[in-house]
């Protein structure tokens, strides 16, 4: 399952899709693609592979619903992500990841950004469907950014269910959801100055300061979510853009 897609001077362009990969593309105020490939969920074996590329151009992108990875006996699903910008801006909204129980996954996420160019990424691990609490059995992560083609932040990381859950009893912590977020912008010392006067102290510089990593954990869905989009409205406020509805929940 795959999808290729192009903005070019904000003219959107179908490179590849492979089914049953689908998407929405609305333009009503900017370009604005809603991906099902993702949100209907990702079994074993599965190879999910979405490339996005931007030039000149201004994109937000969304899952259609939370992602659902289903147990796993021996194969990993591996949902790949890869992502390049040139003089362009791209804002990618996912909805929570809910790992079954004795689920397998491998994440890869690649964003490519010139000096020019700007981003905002989000991801939120659940804690499993609502009767579960971190029952999955290992999530990989693989994670690298490249600002102007120089590697700006690498995660690479396993994630144990099991270890996780252990770590939250050992620590008494009600706050069990967990949200990422991954940012370039045009002016970072500004920006992380606006995320630590609104009471975001957990962000800061990567390597270099070409971008602001940071993460927000929560015991509640609707107040970790709007959390991450309050973050959004001050992403794109400093972008000089109005609030943007997504047309969810």
């Amino acid at each position: 399952m795959s999808i290729s897609l192009e903005f070019k001077d904000e003219i959107f362009s179908l490179k590849k899709i492979n089914l049953p990969t689908r998407h929405y593309y609305f333009k009503d105020e900017e370009n604005y693609i809603k991906l099902l490939s993702i949100g209907e969920g990702i079994f074993p074996k599965d190879r999910i592979k979405t490339d996005i590329k931007l030039e000149n151009s201004n994109a937000i992108f969304t899952t259609e619903s939370a992602t659902k990875v289903y147990p796993s006996k021996k194969e990993f699903g591996i949902n790949y992500i890869n992502i390049k910008l040139q003089n362009s801006n791209c804002e990618f909204l996912n909805d929570e990841l809910i790992l079954y129980k004795d689920s397998k996954l491998i994440q890869i996420v690649r964003i490519s950004a010139d000096k020019d160019s700007t981003f905002f990424y989000s991801d939120i691990l659940s804690q499993g469907r609502s009767f579960e609490h971190f029952d999955f059995n290992s999530m990989l992560i693989r994670n690298k950014f490249y600002c102007d083609k120089n590697l700006e932040y690498l995660e690479n990381f396993e994630v144990v269910g099991e270890d996780l859950k252990n770590y939250i009893k050992r620590h008494k912590t009600q706050n069990h959801l967990f949200l990422k977020l991954y940012i370039k912008t045009k002016n970072n010392d500004n920006f992380l100055n606006i995320l630590h006067q609104n009471g975001y102290q957990s962000f800061c510089y990567t390597k270099s300061k070409e971008m602001i990593i940071g993460s927000v954990s929560g015991n509640s869905m609707v107040l970790l979510k709007n959390k991450m989009k309050e973050v959004w409205r001050l992403y794109r406020t400093q972008l000089d853009k109005k609030e943007f509805n997504l047309g969810k929940q």
